[in-house]
C-alpha cells in the first residue's frame, strides 16, 4: 500500500552494520539538495538568453526554491513524526524527481519557477526526514560518525556543484542541469525502498496546524526577502522595512499560535532545552560561515583579475576540508570528547581563521590554506552539533527536529549569501581590501557567536 511503510528484507535488516546502509541511502539526498544549491545559479546566462528576461526575474528559480524550502521543512517534519520518516522521504524523493524531470521541459520562465516551487516541496520531504532517518538508524554511540558522512555528502555536492554544472552548461545546456537528478533520484528511491528502516516511534497528530504553516511561511519567507531586499537589490527602504515587519509580526503570531492550540506544528518546549537551543544558534552561525565565502571569494579573486575557473578550484578547498573532518575527525580527536567539547574545537578554529581574512592578503594562495582550515573547523563542529541537538530530542518527534535543523541551515545559508553581499554592496567596490574587510568582520561575529553557542551548551543533555 502507498500509505504504508514497507520493513527491509530480513538479510538487511538484521546484517551487522546494516545501518550503515540506511545512512548511504540518506546520503543520496544530501547530496543531490546541495549539488542542486549550488549548481542552478549557473543557468542563469542560459535562462537569460532563452526567455530573453532581466537577472532579477531569472533570480526567482532560486529564490522561489528556497523560500518554499525553509518555510516547508518543519511541517514536513511533524507530517513524518506523525505518519512515517520513511514514507515521506521516499514521497519526496518522487515528488523532487519528478519536478526536475518537468524543470527541463520548462516553456518559460513562469513554469520554470512554478516547477521549483513543487521541487522545493520534494526537497523539504527529504531534507526534514534525513537528519531523523540517520539519527534513528544508528546506534547511538555512533551517531555522531554517521553525521559525518551524512554532511561529508553534503560537502561533496556543494564542492561538485560548480564543475558539474559548469559542465553540463557548456555542452549539452541549461535544461540538463535538472535532468541529471532524474536517475539518482530513481536509485535513490530503489534504494530508500529497500535499506530504510520504518518509524517505529510516532506521535499522534487529530488535525494538521494550518494556520500556523502560513504564519511560519510568512514569517521565514518575509525575513529572507527582506535580508535580500537589504543586500543590494533596488528595493526602496519602507518596502525592507514593510518585509521585516511582516516577519516580526507573523513571527510573534506563530508562537502565539504554538502556546494557545492543543495540536502545533513545533511544539515550543523542545525549543526550552537548552542544547537545542544554543544548538540551532550555533548551526544558523556555521551554516553563515559556510556560505558566505562561496560569496566573497569569487567577487574579490574575479575583480583583481583572477579567471572563474581558477575560483571555482580555490573555492574547492572549502568543501574539502570539510568534507575530511567529518569524516575523519574521530580518529583524529581524542575519542572521549563529548560532542559539546568538538563544537568548541570546531568552532574555535574557524574564528581564528576567520580572523585571519582581516589581515592575510586575499590571494589565491593565502586563500586556498584558509579555506582549507575553515573547512576542517566546520566539519568538526556541524556533525557533534547536529548529534548534540537530536540527542536532546525525544525520538517521537526527531522529524521536527530534523525539520528544525535544516530549516536552521537554509536560513544560515540565505544569512550568509545576503549579510556577505551587503557588506560588499556598502563598500561599493567588492575588489578593494574594504569590502572584503567589512564581510570578513560578518564571518568572525558568525564564528563567535558559534562558539559562545557551544559554550554555553550544557555538557550533558539526553532526550526524554
Amino acid at each position: 500500500m502507498l500509505t504504508v511503510e514497507r520493513p527491509r528484507p530480513e538479510g538487511i535488516r538484521s546484517r551487522p552494520g546494516g545501518w550503515w546502509l540506511a545512512v548511504g541511502a540518506v546520503c543520496f539526498g544530501a547530496f543531490m539538495g546541495q549539488l542542486d544549491a549550488s549548481i542552478v545559479t549557473l543557468t542563469y546566462g542560459g535562462l537569460r538568453t532563452e526567455f530573453r528576461t532581466s537577472l532579477a526575474a531569472v533570480e526567482w528559480v532560486s529564490l522561489a526554491y528556497l523560500l518554499t524550502l525553509v518555510a516547508l521543512l518543519v511541517p514536513a517534519g511533524r507530517l513524518a513524526d506523525a505518519h512515517g520518516r520513511k514514507l515521506l522521504y521516499l514521497y519526496g524523493f518522487a515528488v523532487f524527481t519528478l519536478a526536475s524531470a518537468a524543470c527541463g521541459f520548462a516553456p518559460s520562465l513562469l513554469a520554470l519557477v512554478v516547477f521549483r516551487v513543487v521541487q522545493a516541496a520534494g526537497a523539504a520531504m527529504m531534507q526534514a526526514n534525513s537528519v531523523a532517518l540517520v539519527t534513528t538508524s544508528a546506534p547511538r554511540e555512533r551517531m555522531r560518525s554517521a553525521l559525518g558522512v551524512q554532511a561529508a555528502a553534503q560537502a561533496l555536492g556543494l564542492a561538485l556543484g560548480p564543475t558539474v554544472g559548469g559542465a553540463l552548461v557548456s555542452t549539452l545546456g541549461w535544461r540538463w542541469v535538472f535532468w541529471v537528478n532524474v536517475p539518482v533520484g530513481v536509485i535513490a528511491l530503489v534504494g530508500g525502498h529497500y535499506l530504510l528502516p520504518r518509524t517505529r516511534t510516532r506521535i499522534r497528530v487529530a488535525r494538521f496546524d494550518w494556520w500556523g504553516l502560513v504564519l511560519l511561511a510568512s514569517a521565514t519567507t518575509g525575513a529572507l526577502m527582506g535580508v535580500s531586499a537589504a543586500s543590494g537589490l533596488p528595493v526602496p527602504g519602507w518596502g525592507v522595512a514593510a518585509l521585516f515587519a511582516v516577519a516580526a509580526a507573523t513571527g510573534w503570531g506563530f508562537v502565539r499560535r504554538q502556546r494557545g492550540t492543543t495540536e502545533p506544528l513545533l511544539d515550543l518546549a523542545l525549543l526550552r532545552v537548552r542544547a537545542v537551543t544554543f544548538g540551532l544558534a550555533g548551526a544558523l552561525s556555521g551554516y553563515l560561515v559556510l556560505f558566505g565565502p562561496l560569496v566573497l571569494v569569487p567577487v574579490v579573486l574575479t575583480a583583481r583579475g583572477t579567471s572563474e575557473l581558477t575560483a571555482g578550484l580555490v573555492l574547492t578547498a572549502l568543501p574539502a576540508g570539510f568534507a575530511l573532518a567529518a569524516t575523519g575527525g574521530d580518529r583524529l580527536l581524542p575519542r572521549g570528547l563529548p560532542d559539546r567539547g568538538r563544537c568548541l574545537a570546531g568552532a574555535t578554529l574557524f574564528l581564528a581563521v576567520s580572523a585571519a581574512l582581516l589581515v592575510v592578503p586575499l590571494t589565491v594562495a593565502w586563500l586556498v590554506p584558509v579555506l582549507a582550515l575553515t573547512g576542517l573547523g566546520l566539519g568538526t563542529f556541524t556533525p557533534a552539533n547536529n548529534a548534540m541537538i537530536m540527542g536532546a530530542i525525544p525520538a517521537g518527534s526527531s522529524g521536527t527536529g530534523g525539520g528544525l535543523v535544516n530549516m536552521t541551515r537554509g536560513l544560515g545559508t540565505a544569512l550568509g549569501v545576503a549579510l556577505v553581499t551587503l557588506a560588499l554592496h556598502l563598500a561599493g567596490s567588492a575588489g578593494t581590501g574594504t569590502g572584503a574587510r567589512r564581510s570578513a568582520v560578518v564571518l568572525v561575529a558568525a564564528s563567535a557567536i558559534a562558539v559562545a553557542s557551544a559554550w554555553l551548551s550544557p555538557r550533558t543533555e539526553r532526550a526524554a
